[in-house]
């Protein structure tokens, strides 16, 4: 239970005072959205949540693989969440409907607790990624139209450098580098992983101050 209450602390402790991100970077932390991928478009307001759950032997973080019908990022993993609506009062809330939506997760068992970088996806949206703790004991019903699958993984390997891979792709009119997470038989790459990079070095800074 000790490792539990570390990560719990540390998390809120590196998160203490964050706001929502004013700027956004690129999809990929090792590269600029090339020119010719940007939409002609007004980037859509979108958040995700980062579920943190607090498992009794160890913290791990929840993802989802998405459907392979979906008209965007279909078959990839990802975070729960998706663009903001009227309805909601801010982007915590879309976070948090969202992922209800789509996982059945529900809101009271999640507690927000800080904001990570915004990014810019080749799909058009604005991302804010909300950092959320969750209590373990929920039920998950996914929605069969959206998610293939719902898996955890723990936090432990994810903060191993050694599990952190970065590799390149041609995307537009240039080599970009991303960063991978291969789990099991998933992999983890583009705006998730450069956010799970971002949280997990976050956490490293806070940790060695």
């Amino acid at each position: 239970m000790q490792a539990i209450n570390s990560d719990y602390e540390l998390i809120r402790h590196a998160l203490k005072g964050s706001q929502p991100p004013r700027d956004f970077i690129s999809q990929r932390r090792l590269g600029d959205l090339p020119a010719s991928l940007q939409p002609n478009r007004p980037w859509k307001p979108a958040a995700v949540l980062v579920p943190v759950i607090l498992h009794p032997q160890e913290a791990t973080i929840l993802l989802t693989q998405r459907t392979e019908g979906l008209l965007d990022h279909a078959g990839q993993v990802s975070f729960p969440g998706g663009r903001r609506e009227v309805k909601d009062s801010d982007l915590v809330q879309t976070a948090l409907r969202e992922t209800e939506e789509e996982t059945g997760l529900e809101r009271r068992f999640v507690e927000a607790v800080g904001f990570l970088d915004g990014y810019l996806t080749i799909s058009g949206y604005a991302v804010t990624p909300i950092v959320g703790l969750v209590q373990p004991d929920f039920h998950l019903q996914p929605d069969p139209l959206e998610v293939a699958e719902v898996f955890e993984v723990p936090l432990a390997f994810l903060r191993d450098p050694a599990n952190r891979q970065v590799r390149a792709r041609h995307v537009g009119d240039r080599d970009v580098g991303y960063y991978l997470f291969e789990y099991q038989q998933h992999a983890i790459w583009g705006a998730t992983a450069a956010m799970l990079v971002n949280f997990l070095n976050i956490l490293e800074h806070s940790e060695a101050a």
